[in-house]
């Protein structure tokens, strides 16, 4: 394993590095799409069961049926990750978003209300603070499923360390097999934590100190 490592250390750091840029930039998008249409959820009442709805269901979706259905309409490589990653990414912040901002107490809208804030101003500067933690949890669960996700998309050719886990199953039987399945698993498992820990952190530093658990 370690020879295996050291002859292919500057590919295995790029592919890392391809599969956390994969995970974050679609997470990121996911994360505006949930917010506006959490907003969009909130605010017509009616939407709530639909949303409710389309997450349980999209989430028993198998990545990959949504995998083969996404490829004849984009093709191969970094275009589908991106798709399923961001699709699965948005059904769990949305879930949260969607918790979080109905969570907020109506007496502090209200007050808001009466200090002369826009329904604007009132979501930016109370109702999103306010459901923010909660939001948050439902980003660290969208992020470490995401992370999985973008191992099953390279599949399609799509970037990564899932790469190095379908050569090793290919490969089963052969000299490296078992050293392409550890090393893409594993290193998919380090980087979970590591994006899980720093959003830890990011939680800390962006929730007001008078609401933090």
């Amino acid at each position: 394993m370690w020879e295996f490592l050291t002859q292919r250390w500057a590919d295995v750091a790029y592919r890392a590095f391809q599969h956390t840029s994969l995970v974050v930039q679609s997470v990121a998008l996911a994360t505006v799409v949930a917010l506006l249409l959490a907003v969009l959820v909130v605010g017509v009442g009616r939407l709530r069961g639909v949303a409710n709805t389309v997450s349980a269901i999209g989430l028993t979706i198998p990545s990959f049926a949504l995998l083969g259905l996404v490829i004849p309409l984009v093709g191969i490589g970094t275009t589908p990750s991106i798709v399923i990653v961001t699709f699965y990414a948005t059904l769990p912040i949305l879930r949260n978003a969607v918790v979080g901002l109905d969570g907020v107490d109506d007496a502090l809208l209200e007050s808001a209300r009466g200090m002369g804030m826009s329904p604007l101003a009132s979501l930016l500067r109370v109702r999103l603070p306010l459901a923010w933690p909660v939001i948050v949890t439902g980003l660290r669960v969208s992020t470490q499923m995401s992370m999985g996700v973008a191992a099953i998309a390279a599949y399609a050719l799509g970037p990564g360390l899932g790469g190095y886990i379908y050569t090793g199953l290919s490969q089963i039987g052969g000299a490296n097999a078992l050293n392409y399945a550890l090393v893409g698993t594993v290193g998919v498992v380090l980087l979970a934590l590591v994006l899980d820990g720093l959003l830890v952190v990011l939680a800390r530093l962006t929730t007001s100190r008078g609401i933090r658990a």
